[in-house]
């Protein structure tokens, strides 16, 4: 093979490794994208989730208290203290 046969080969095979270099990059860019997302999607769950169990900490360390067992009778039970008024609200 000549010589000029052999510099436009290789210019072809350079060509086409940068071709190839450039696909790679963009497409690993659109993955790197895609995984942020899913990170920050995963950070918003966590975050919602911890805060779920703060709440429902708190609700633990309180379950006992007389307060919260009063306010779960009222709320849930209608049960009320002996002379203790209540109002109903007839508009809904």
């Amino acid at each position: 093979m000549s010589f000029i046969k052999l510099q436009k080969i290789f210019k072809l095979i350079l060509i086409v490794l940068v071709i190839y270099a450039i696909y790679t990059f963009i497409t690993s860019q659109e993955k790197l994208a895609q995984y942020n997302q899913e990170i920050n999607t995963y950070q918003e769950q966590i975050a919602s989730l911890k805060e779920q169990q703060e709440e429902l900490q708190a609700t633990k360390d309180n379950i006992n208290s007389q307060e919260y067992i009063e306010n779960m009778a009222r709320e849930n039970l209608d049960m009320y203290k002996p002379n203790e008024r209540v109002y109903v609200d007839t508009s809904r």
